[in-house]
């Protein structure tokens, strides 16, 4: 049975105890990679870890459709592409845990209701603060905001760079990755796909 640790200086409330078994697998990890998790600069460094790590995956703890529940209807008549564009996010790649930061455009075409703009962004980082690839990603933000607000389209666009590649590996800065999700009118409608592509500036 995995041992709590109590309040420290990094977390003074204690509201995000960390079990001991996960505290030495962060001391093994330094050590494996040739330092020495005694030292007094890394002494705490297993349970800030371990708290950042809570944080850059607090995504699993929520279900991203629930910020899509509130919708609103008065729209004046408008039928028009609703586009929430550059969004910053960041994420981790599952392969490497390595970081993954880039900005995404997201599209609907609504067909009777919209939802407030923010909450598009929700979605986003609530799957993008989960261990992810680009690829998945992309196609939970468009899946979600399909299956829950019914639109004539959705259109979703990620650009990012991955660390896995440019501090690591191949060693490459300076290469971003595209990937985009076509569903409905977006996927179907040429002229549509066209127009949408041409608002979030690809």
């Amino acid at each position: 049975m995995s041992s709590l640790v109590g309040p420290d200086e990094d977390d003074p409330k204690g509201k995000v105890p960390v079990p001991e078994d996960v505290q030495n697998a962060i001391r093994t990890l330094i050590e494996w990679s040739g330092d020495d998790p005694s030292r007094e600069g890394l002494l705490d460094t297993p349970k800030r870890v371990a708290r950042a790590w809570k944080e850059y995956c607090i995504g699993y703890n929520e279900d991203p459709a629930i910020h899509l529940s509130r919708i609103f209807e008065e729209v004046g008549g408008y039928n028009e592409v609703v586009l929430l564009k550059d969004i910053p996010f960041q994420s981790h790649c599952e392969h490497h845990m390595a970081p993954i930061i880039g900005k995404a455009a997201i599209a609907y075409l609504p067909r009777d209701h919209v939802v407030g703009i923010s909450k598009l962004a929700r979605v986003l980082h609530g799957f993008a603060r989960r261990l992810q690839i680009q690829e998945r990603l992309t196609a939970e933000v468009a899946q979600c905001i399909w299956d829950h607000l019914k639109p004539h389209g959705v259109a979703v666009v990620i650009e990012a760079s991955h660390a896995c590649m440019t501090a690591r590996g191949v060693r490459t800065p300076g290469v971003g990755m595209i990937t985009s999700r076509m569903m409905g009118t977006f996927l179907e409608d040429q002229r549509s796909r066209e127009e949408v592509m041409s608002l979030m500036g690809y």
